[in-house]
C-alpha cells in the first residue's frame, strides 16, 4: 500500500495536519474496494483531489475517470447527460446519445456538488447503486453499468435531508465511507506553507521573483479566517505576485488584498428564520393590532350608544364584557409578539408593550368618553389590568406562577408586566 507522504506528493497535496492526512490514509484504504465513498468539506478545500486518488489507486485505474459539476447542469438536461438518451426524446434529441454512467462503464464517476442534484435525478442515481440499472432518457429498456461512484459536497446533508431537499436513503448510500477535508483555518501550520508553495509556483509560471512575506505579515496569514480556504489563498498568492513590484510584502500591502479584514469574525449561518418568514409573521402581528383597536372603537361606539338612551348599568355590563374579550385576546397576542421578538437578533433590546398603553397618548379620544359615565368608574384598561394584577399576586403572596395561571397569562408575560408598573 502506498504511504500518505508518497501519495500527496504524487497528487502536489501540500501540508502536514493530522486531519489532512487522516482524509489521505482513507482514501488509500478504500480505493481496492468498490465501496461508495462521499468527500464532505468547505468550497475550496481541494475535495476534487480524493477521488483521484481513489481512482488511481484502485483496479478501475486503467478505464474512464468522469468529473461531473451536478451543480453546473441544468435541471432540464442533467438526466440526459448523466445517462444518455433516445432519438426523439425531446425536442432537440436529433440521435441517440450516451450518457456519462454508460461512458464511464469499468471506471469511476466523480460527482461533485452531489447536493445539488435534482430529486428525480436522485432516484435514478440510487437505483444505479443498488443494481447497476439505469434508463436512458426516452427508453424503456434497462442497461447495465459497473462504475464507482465517488461523490462530493460542501452542503450539510442533515439539513438538506430534513428540507426533503436530499433522499436519507441516497445520502447513507453514497456515504459508505465518509472522508472530511478540514477548512484551511483549522490548518494553521500549513497555511504559510502553502503560501510559499503558490508564491514559488508563480515566480515560475511568470518568470519573475518570489515574493516573500514578512514577519508581521506571516501573523496576518494565520490570522485571517480564509473563508474561500486554498482557492482563496492561492488566488491571493498569485495576485501578489502579479501586481506587486517590491518582492518582500508588508503587513499593510497584504492587508490590502484580504477582503473583510474589519469584521474578521465567524459568518452567521443557518439563523433560525429567513426574512421571507419574519415578514409572513409580522403581517400576522399587524392584523392581531387592528383587530384589537377595532374592538376598542367597538366599545367605544357601544358605550356612547347606551350612554343616548340612559340605561348605565347596560353600559357597564356591555363594556365589561367586551373589556374582558379584550383583555384576553391582549396578553395571547402580546406573547405572540414576545416569541417573535426572542428571533430577533437583537430581541434582547426589543421591549413587547401593551398595545393600550403604547397607544393611550395617541389615542386619548377613544377612552375620553369614559369619563363622562360615572367619575369613580375608571374604564382605563391599563388600570384595569394593574388593579387585577396587584389583587392576584396579594391573593397568591407574590407567587408569580400561581398568579400567571389565575390570570391567563404566561409567568414571563406576567413578569415584564411587574417590571412595567414597577410592582
Amino acid at each position: 500500500m502506498e504511504s500518505v507522504q508518497a501519495t500527496k506528493q504524487r497528487f502536489g497535496i501540500i501540508g502536514n495536519d493530522p486531519k489532512l492526512n487522516r482524509a489521505v490514509e482513507k482514501a488509500i484504504q478504500v480505493a481496492p474496494t468498490d465501496i461508495s465513498v462521499l468527500v464532505t468539506g468547505e468550497s475550496g478545500v481541494g475535495k476534487e483531489s480524493i477521488p483521484k486518488i481513489i481512482h488511481s489507486l484502485s483496479h478501475r485505474k486503467h478505464g474512464k475517470y468522469i468529473a461531473v459539476n451536478c451543480g453546473a447542469i441544468p435541471e432540464g438536461t442533467i438526466d440526459s447527460e448523466l445517462f444518455g438518451h433516445e432519438k426523439g426524446a425531446f425536442t432537440g434529441a436529433t440521435a441517440t446519445r450516451s450518457g456519462y454512467f454508460e461512458v464511464a462503464d469499468g471506471g469511476t464517476i466523480f460527482l461533485d456538488e452531489v447536493g445539488e442534484l435534482p430529486l428525480p435525478t436522485q432516484v435514478r442515481l440510487l437505483r444505479i447503486l443498488e443494481n447497476g440499472e439505469f434508463l436512458k432518457v426516452g427508453s424503456s429498456k434497462a442497461q447495465k453499468t459497473d462504475v464507482r461512484i465517488v461523490a462530493a459536497t460542501n452542503v450539510n446533508m442533515i439539513e438538506a435531508i430534513d428540507k426533503g431537499k436530499f433522499r436519507e436513503d441516497l445520502y447513507y448510500r453514497l456515504s459508505t465511507v465518509d472522508i472530511h477535508l478540514p477548512p484551511l483555518r483549522e490548518r494553521s501550520e500549513d497555511i504559510h506553507l502553502l503560501f510559499r508553495k503558490f508564491a514559488s509556483d508563480f515566480a515560475q509560471k511568470y518568470k519573475m521573483p518570489t515574493i516573500r512575506l514578512e514577519e508581521d505579515a506571516v501573523e496576518l496569514l494565520l490570522q485571517y479566517r480564509w473563508s474561500g480556504n486554498v482557492r482563496q489563498l492561492r488566488n491571493v498568492a498569485e495576485q501578489i505576485s502579479v501586481l506587486e513590484q517590491n518582492r518582500e510584502i508588508s503587513y499593510k500591502t497584504l492587508r490590502g488584498y484580504l477582503p473583510d479584514m474589519g469584521s474578521n469574525l465567524p459568518a452567521v449561518i443557518n439563523t433560525k428564520k429567513r426574512e421571507s418568514d419574519f415578514s409572513s409573521e409580522r403581517e400576522i402581528l399587524y392584523k392581531v393590532l387592528f383587530d384589537m383597536q377595532r374592538d376598542v372603537n367597538d366599545l367605544k361606539k357601544l358605550t356612547l350608544e347606551l350612554m343616548k338612551g340612559g340605561n348605565t348599568s347596560k353600559v357597564k355590563e356591555e363594556q365589561s364584557s367586551l373589556i374582558d374579550k379584550l383583555y384576553s385576546e391582549e396578553n395571547d397576542h402580546k406573547d405572540r409578539l414576545a416569541s417573535f421578538a426572542e428571533d430577533l437578533d437583537d430581541a434582547e433590546d426589543v421591549e413587547v408593550v401593551s398595545v393600550h398603553s403604547a397607544s393611550a397618548e395617541g389615542n386619548k379620544a377613544n377612552y375620553d368618553f369614559a369619563e363622562e359615565i360615572e367619575e369613580e368608574e375608571n374604564l382605563s384598561l391599563q388600570e384595569k389590568e394593574l388593579e387585577l394584577i396587584k389583587k392576584s399576586l396579594e391573593k397568591y403572596k407574590g407567587k408569580r406562577k400561581d398568579a400567571a395561571d389565575e390570570l391567563g397569562i404566561s409567568e414571563r408575560t406576567l413578569y415584564r408586566k411587574i417590571k412595567q408598573y414597577n410592582l
